[in-house]
């Protein structure tokens, strides 16, 4: 899958890429073209909100999305960074076996599975051991992204628990697993569309979860 250039809530409105378009704008037009229902946090949650990236297929239709919530995350050998709060929610869209749009292949079922993948490989991007030489870290992430590969192709497994959280003011069960790094769950919505999360320093216990009525309004 390819992916957008992340653009944070750091961005000045007025940064624009070489064509001069603005770079949140660009961010913005992913998700507005997905034919899904993008979900973040519901309205308890009252922190920043900010959007980070878009996955799409060969042919550009967007398939996942994350939703920041919090701090924006920074490495965790950074400075004080272990003191960040933060979750982000990935919108997958619900999708059977089917031919990619250009023809030249076939595209995987997405499943809650793939909502545990996605979040499992997110906390790993901002995360790697205090003690680890930058020089390892690639060895460290390959194996460690392997495990949540492993990890998210089990989700009846002993690594996870179950939990029950608010979707549109619904229960709905969720798969939970937490690490020294941080937690990650996923589940199925409503819409069409699987969700996972990843955080740290938030609770996962006392989230909700909603539809975004205006995804605009997070550039």
């Amino acid at each position: 899958m390819e992916t957008t250039s992340r653009v944070g809530a750091e961005n000045a409105p007025d940064t624009v890429t070489a064509e001069g378009v603005p770079a949140a704008r660009l961010t913005v037009d992913g998700y507005l073209r997905a034919p899904f229902p993008w979900y973040g946090l519901d309205e308890a949650f009252t922190g920043p909100r900010w959007l980070m990236q878009v996955g799409t297929a060969a042919d550009g239709t967007v398939q996942h999305g994350s939703i920041g919530h919090g701090d924006e995350p920074l490495v965790r050998s950074d400075s004080g960074s272990d003191k960040q709060r933060f979750a982000v929610v990935v919108t997958v869209a619900s999708s059977p076996v089917r031919r990619s749009g250009d023809g030249t292949g076939v595209l995987d079922a997405t499943t809650v599975s793939s909502a545990a993948w996605l979040a499992g490989s997110g906390l790993l991007a901002c995360t790697w051991p205090a003690q680890m030489d930058h020089t390892l870290r690639d060895d460290w992430l390959d194996q460690q992204t392997e495990t949540a590969f492993e990890l998210a192709d089990d989700l009846d497994g002993p690594a996870w628990s179950a939990l029950s959280l608010p979707v549109d003011g619904v229960p709905v069960p969720f798969h939970y697993r937490e690490s020294e790094f941080g937690w990650v769950l996923a589940g199925s919505a409503h819409g069409g569309v699987h969700i996972g999360a990843y955080g740290r320093g938030m609770s996962a216990y006392g989230l909700g979860f909603s539809v975004v009525g205006d995804i605009t309004s997070y550039a």
